[in-house]
């Protein structure tokens, strides 16, 4: 672990420089075959949700710098199909950091490899868990936005943030 200490004190700010969006970013890419789909030749919800986790947790890992559990997902609204044949392609960007949870977008767009036309079937938000080693919730660094756009980008993940909060405690 780098950063200065003060009376022996190791300072969180210095054990985590911020980091940018742009370095969490994964992209994925998965051809649908038969095996994913059902008779009418639409790949199931569940393995898209499956791809989704694993783009999400990769971006969240590569934030933290540790392994991550998945404690959340919000909404996922399928808008279009994904059919046998499709590219499934896969963005996911960290969107917001608390203490120790990662708040990842996953943008999911079918593309016809022949015609190369894409559309965007859905977007999650999915929250994870920074894990250490000894099995417990662990810090992880600040999100630096570059841009106005990552800034409100991150304004609204802070939303969704309070929002999952004041659930959780209404839930209590």
């Amino acid at each position: 672990m780098t950063g200065k200490k003060e009376s022996g004190i190791q300072r969180m700010t210095d054990a985590f420089p911020p980091k940018p969006i742009r370095s969490s970013h994964i992209q994925l890419a998965q051809l649908m075959m038969p095996e994913h789909a059902n008779m009418q030749g639409n790949v199931h919800g569940g393995w898209i949700m499956k791809l989704v986790d694993e783009a999400g947790a990769l971006a969240a890992i590569r934030h933290a710098g540790r392994r991550v559990v998945t404690v959340a997902i919000d909404q996922m609204v399928f808008r279009q199909p994904i059919r046998i044949g499709d590219l499934v392609i896969l963005e996911a960007d960290v969107t917001f950091v608390g203490r120790t949870s990662i708040e990842v977008e996953v943008q999911v767009v079918a593309e016809n490899p022949i015609t190369g036309q894409r559309t965007h079937t859905n977007t999650a938000y999915l929250v994870y868990v920074s894990i250490g080693e000894d099995g417990k919730p662990a810090p992880v660094p600040p999100l630096l936005a570059e841009n106005p756009a990552e800034k409100a980008r991150m304004e609204s993940a802070r939303q969704r943030h309070e929002r999952r909060l004041a659930e959780r405690t209404a839930e209590k």
